[in-house]
């Protein structure tokens, strides 16, 4: 009996059949959890099941969860979502100073700030071009395209331009990306 008494060896066994059940609840009730929220992740998880481990009479701390998933395959891998990329300034193109430095605008029109965002589809992405009044936060401009070409800065530059016309100086800012620094966006 390899050092145990024989009552000690049964309780060892019993206490160990024990254990193993409670493993397999456990990764039962992980599994029956993760059929509907597949990417919940582990910390989640021991916190959700607490009422579940509390009435089956279960205690298991954070790092024994981890190695129990660990060793069940049911760790979720942190994965990499793919976003593009929609500034790239560190191009050759001529790049304007920066005026907006100490300016704080006092009407509508004097300051717009130009952008772009993505917007993620079921397959691949759109990108939003912004041309927003910074003292209204009012959108002047927008267009959607369908790829980080120049096209769609342009195309909400011209939106802008023909719904709110310059009535004085107003100075057009962006993060001075290749598409506002290329040939075909307009020097105001």
């Amino acid at each position: 009996m390899f050092g145990y008494s024989r009552q000690a060896y049964y309780q060892h066994i019993k206490t160990r059949q024990q254990q193993v059940l409670q493993e397999d609840l456990l990764v039962q009730e992980v599994l029956r959890i993760r059929r509907t929220q597949k990417r919940l992740g582990a910390r989640k998880l021991l916190v959700m099941m607490s009422p579940f481990m509390a009435a089956h009479n279960i205690e298991i701390g954070r790092d024994a969860f981890f190695e129990l998933l660990r060793g069940h395959d049911l760790l979720i891998r942190k994965r990499r979502r793919s976003k593009p990329q929609t500034t790239f300034s560190g191009h050759w193109l001529h790049k304007y100073e920066n005026l907006t430095v100490g300016f704080v605008p006092k009407a509508a029109g004097q300051l717009w700030v130009s952008d772009i965002t993505y917007i993620h589809l079921e397959v691949g992405f759109s990108y939003l071009s912004l041309i927003t009044d910074a003292y209204s936060r009012k959108i002047v401009g927008f267009y959607l395209s369908e790829n980080l070409t120049a096209g769609g800065c342009i195309r909400a530059l011209e939106i802008a331009l023909a719904s709110c016309p310059m009535q004085g100086y107003l100075i057009h800012h962006s993060d001075r990306g290749i598409q506002y620094c290329s040939q075909g966006y307009p020097v105001l």
